[in-house]
């Protein structure tokens, strides 16, 4: 029974010196992202855009063609934007200012489109209401701003205490876009066939929230954030889809996973 006794006593010291060896490593995982001063990563995105719409005094006026006089459009109800989603991909580089703050500058490549939607008093005036897959109702008709943007954020990250593979943080900071791919018009086609255009560069502000969840060779950190630019959007073309239009804010919804 001594004998036995002893053999516990040792099996239980050595599960136990196990158990807090494992805590220490278990705390331990993934800490040379914080710890370093430099570290980099990568990033995938959802991204969800949709436009602020300030419309001009006549705005509901309808459109006629300059050269010719004709009536193209009716007058119009509403203009709204429709949300529409894209995803991003690009990198990370951070670096260390003190244990609770840092600053991430995380350049991406970006392709979403934005989309316009105009109700038309009468669809009968305005012939590309009744154009295949253009038309969503009989007066209704949905503008596609399509565009590929190369965007460089930089960010400060206002970080929580670590709790054993958690940590928690807020995010702040601006970011430049610029347009590297969008449709063009073309100077021998009717008005009623061009597209709204928008500025090849833009400054936007950003604001979020996030997690560091940490693993035992890599840190995971899902992030929420939103964005806004701060001038207007619009390239004034005189077209039936930007003149009655003063200015366009983007408004953006970013949800991210890094890996660092």
């Amino acid at each position: 029974m001594i004998k036995l006794r002893y053999v516990l006593i040792c099996l239980c010291l050595f599960a136990g010196k196990n158990l807090l060896a494992q805590d220490q490593v278990v705390h331990n995982w993934a800490s040379g992202a914080d710890q370093n001063d430099w570290s980099w990563g990568f990033t995938f995105q959802y991204v969800r855009t949709d436009f602020k719409i300030a419309k001009k005094p006549d705005w509901r006026s309808p459109y006629y063609d300059p050269t010719t006089g004709q009536k193209l459009t009716d007058s119009l109800n509403s203009i709204s934007s429709k949300p529409s989603s894209g995803f991003a991909i690009g990198f990370i580089t951070r670096y260390r200012l003190t244990d609770h703050v840092e600053a991430r500058l995380t350049p991406m490549l970006l392709f979403a489109d934005r989309l316009l939607r105009y109700e038309y008093n009468s669809p009968s005036a305005n012939p590309l209401l009744t154009t295949r897959d253009r038309t969503v109702e009989p007066t209704i008709l949905e503008q596609q701003v399509q565009s590929t943007v190369v965007e460089f954020p930089l960010s400060m990250k206002l970080k929580s205490d670590r709790l054993g593979n958690f940590r928690a943080y807020l995010l702040g900071g601006l970011k430049y876009s610029m347009l590297i791919s969008s449709k063009k018009n073309a100077d021998n086609i009717s008005p009623i066939d061009k597209v709204v255009r928008n500025v090849g560069g833009y400054a936007s502000y950003e604001a979020g929230i996030g997690c560091d969840i940490y693993f035992e060779f890599f840190k995971l950190s899902p992030e929420i954030k939103i964005s806004n630019s701060f001038k207007n959007m619009l390239v004034a073309d005189n077209t039936p889809y930007s003149r009655p239009i003063d200015k366009l804010f983007l408004h953006t919804l970013m949800i991210s996973l890094y890996f660092e």
